[in-house]
């Protein structure tokens, strides 16, 4: 097994109300007149009321093609990832020399050398330090992510791990795509970083308590659904990333999620009802109510994920990381109990994280 010990979650600096997004999109012709009220119903269904962006929202007004674009996402990814995992290597109380993997995961932008190639000295990272950055998991990311830091752990029993996760959605934005898929997109994504420190079972800070300390690791899965790689994902063009997003996305979590859920619990003796945490990635309020269905929770149980999607979006990779912050911060579940994290994302796939508090 291996053990949280520290999580911090990051938002840039501008945050805007639901409806000055969906005016400015309108302005800037992301929809046509003749969109505008499909655009409306669409943002108020959305559940968000605010959003955090990478820049101001007269900027976006502006910006130019995929280069312009990349180039904020990388000046902007930097700054939020440096934010991140100082941050997380603070609550975890853990020396940046100690760290012996990063992976990192993103899919709203490129960067070369990677985000964290780019800030190991800035962190007092080791010269030998293992770097994975990931791309094109997209939201399943922050699950999958601390998966991998799992199993490098399990194989290095005194090892530290960090999971860096950044991701600008704004900054994907296609101006003169009617489509619904890029209208609802529109409505739901939003910015933001998160990091975590793991360290494996051996390491003097597995054993340790306190506030600041985060859950164990203890098993993980991972499904990859077939024919379904059009459900989900980016089509690259010349204007950048173009959002690809199947309506009959729902359907497939209500249909395959549950089962996929409860054979993955009964491995480990346990059913759905047994889990205290639900880190549920915040994929937009349908297939939120899907996975409440197939999972048979109470409205309660989705309450942090729900809240989440309202205060800052679906940030991708990073939601999850947020979303287990706010549990460790706001609702810690009873030490001992179990726990779940889950994302889906292109593929299309789902990662499961069984925890224990």
């Amino acid at each position: 097994m291996s053990r949280i010990v520290g999580v911090h979650a990051v938002l840039p600096p501008y945050r805007y109300p639901q409806h000055e997004i969906r005016d400015a999109l309108v302005e800037m012709g992301a929809v046509g007149p003749e969109g505008r009220g499909v655009l409306d119903r669409i943002h108020a269904a959305s559940t968000v009321k605010y959003r955090y962006l990478a820049m101001p929202l007269e900027r976006y007004r502006t910006l130019g093609g995929f280069g312009e674009a990349n180039a904020a996402y990388v000046s902007a990814a930097t700054e939020l990832a440096q934010e991140a995992v100082r941050g997380a290597l603070h609550r975890a109380d853990i020396a940046a020399a100690d760290v012996e993997l990063v992976v990192s995961t993103s899919v709203t932008g490129l960067a070369v050398p990677s985000i964290e190639a780019r800030l190991a000295a800035r962190w007092g990272l080791p010269a030998h330090v293992k770097r994975v950055p990931i791309f094109g998991l997209g939201c399943v990311a922050g699950a999958a992510g601390l998966a991998r830091v799992h199993d490098y752990l399990e194989g290095h029993p005194h090892g530290v791990a960090v999971l860096l996760c950044v991701e600008l959605c704004s900054l994907t934005v296609q101006r003169g795509d009617p489509s619904a898929a890029n209208v609802v997109a529109s409505s739901l994504f939003g910015d933001g970083a998160a990091a975590l420190v793991a360290v494996g079972r051996e390491h003097p800070a597995a054993r340790a308590r306190g506030p600041e300390q985060g859950p164990e690791t203890v098993a993980t899965r991972s499904h990859l659904y077939p024919d379904t790689e059009r459900l989900l994902g980016w089509d690259i063009a010349d204007s950048g990333f173009r959002i690809v997003l199947g309506s009959d996305l729902p359907d497939t979590v209500l249909r395959h999620l549950g089962p996929e859920v409860r054979e993955f619990l009964t491995d480990h003796d346990l059913k759905p009802a047994d889990v205290t945490g639900w880190i549920c990635h915040p994929g937009g309020p349908k297939v939120l109510e899907a996975v409440r269905e197939t999972l048979d929770l109470p409205a309660r149980a989705l309450e942090l994920t729900w809240r989440s999607l309202a205060e800052v979006g679906n940030l991708s990779s990073a939601s999850v990381l947020h979303i287990l912050r706010d549990t460790l911060d706001r609702r810690p579940p009873l030490p001992g109990t179990p726990g779940l994290m889950l994302s889906m994302g292109p593929g299309f796939s789902s990662e499961l994280v069984l925890l224990r508090w």
